[in-house]
């Protein structure tokens, strides 16, 4: 039988790393993910791994990128204002493809904010914090079963595309309580670290090259083979270089590593789009309540239905494209002034109508309140 379990959003995200095979987690205590922490700290020892609790949140993103050089699947987790100062380590990451994931429970913001308050203002930050043209994956759940299940997926992702992965949250859903049912073993599929490199001792691996379908070479442990590794850019080897050729190619090989298989990272999902005149667009833990909405929006015969990004970043436009060929309205509803507006706007080639519904008082976006933005759209569309 499948284990029917009552956990919290942060616990299930601490637990659904350890499934994955994270053994290395380094934090700083923070407001609301503290608790991420303290369950790594309970539990990461009973499987062999290592928790360490680091000065702050710069450390801690250096520390779990030389745990994963060293051969070992790592994550840190922090909120908005240590999410900042991660910002130099996650592009370290990004350039050195060092398979990492940074949870980042968001907090209202900026600065201190209300570490007690919830808010969707980090997901443009996710995807532009740190400088230079690079790309990122982001996945926000919207759910505690979620959160257990996608951790596993962002540290798959991690490996396959040698890349830091941000898993973001928020603070109704790290705190949040939920009876789930955690998965089948057999449902659960871990993309392992590959380890060796088939070369022998004295060999050097070269470990930038790229293949031609994933554009990544498996990352094994530092110490099986000889490899350098630097923030520069580098050649195939990890050594610096500076000619105009190298730079281009290996810039463009990160960015096309990630945005080529868009189609196979984006994950979203759909409830009564089929007939829908207007769609809602939320997530994380607006979706919750966006779901609530158009159920009662139904009963009022209302075709609505909701577009609900699990990937942020990439984004899922191919299929938000062809929802907006379909629908007479949109209604983005976030806890923020507009971040995924933007991106949706961006897409809205047809001039479709738009609403957003924001809010950065702290407080969720309720069922009620986006019943009456649908309800409002409904009538202005109906006087056109």
């Amino acid at each position: 039988m499948r284990e029917f379990v009552l956990l919290q959003g942060d616990e299930a995200c601490a637990l659904g790393a350890i499934k994955a095979g994270c053994r290395f987690f380094a934090g700083y205590p923070i407001t609301p993910a503290t608790e991420i922490a303290e369950t790594m700290a309970k539990e990461l020892p009973k499987v062999g791994g290592t928790f360490i609790q680091m000065e702050d949140e710069i450390a801690s993103a250096a520390a779990i990128i030389g745990a994963s050089l060293s051969g070992e699947k790592s994550m840190t987790a922090t909120s908005g204002p240590g999410f900042s100062l991660m910002q130099e380590a996650i592009g370290y990451a990004a350039m050195t493809e060092t398979p990492t994931v940074i949870v980042n429970v968001q907090r209202g913001g900026p600065s201190t904010g209300m570490p007690t308050k919830t808010a969707q203002g980090d997901v443009m930050q996710a995807r532009w914090g740190t400088h230079g043209d690079h790309q990122i994956i982001a996945i926000y759940p919207s759910n505690v079963e979620e959160v257990y299940k996608y951790i596993i997926t962002a540290f798959n992702y991690a490996e396959l595309y040698r890349t830091p992965v941000i898993f973001l949250m928020d603070e109704i859903l790290g705190h949040m309580r939920e009876s789930v049912y955690l998965p089948y073993e057999s449902e659960i599929m871990v993309v392992p670290r590959t380890g060796e490199t088939g070369l022998a001792e004295d060999d050097i691996f070269h470990p930038f090259e790229g293949d031609d379908q994933m554009m990544v070479t498996p990352l094994v442990k530092m110490g099986k083979s000889k490899f350098h590794v630097s923030g520069l850019v580098h050649d195939e080897s990890g050594f610096p270089v500076g000619t105009p050729s190298d730079v281009s190619r290996l810039l463009r090989r990160l960015d096309n590593k990630i945005r080529l298989h868009s189609d196979e990272i984006v994950i979203y999902d759909e409830f009564m789009t089929e007939d829908a005149e207007i769609l809602v667009l939320a997530y994380g833990s607006v979706a919750r309540s966006a779901i609530k909405a158009v159920k009662m929006a139904r009963e009022d015969k209302i075709n609505v239905g909701l577009f609900k990004p699990v990937t942020i970043w990439p984004f899922p436009s191919t299929r938000l494209r062809q929802l907006l060929k379909k629908v007479s309205a949109v209604i983005v509803a976030e806890m923020n002034l507009g971040q995924i507006l933007f991106e949706v706007s961006r897409l809205n080639k047809r001039g479709v109508k738009l609403e957003h519904l924001g809010k950065v008082d702290g407080e969720l976006i309720t069922p009620q309140e986006i019943l009456d933005s649908i309800s409002r759209v409904k009538s202005e569309i109906m006087d056109l």
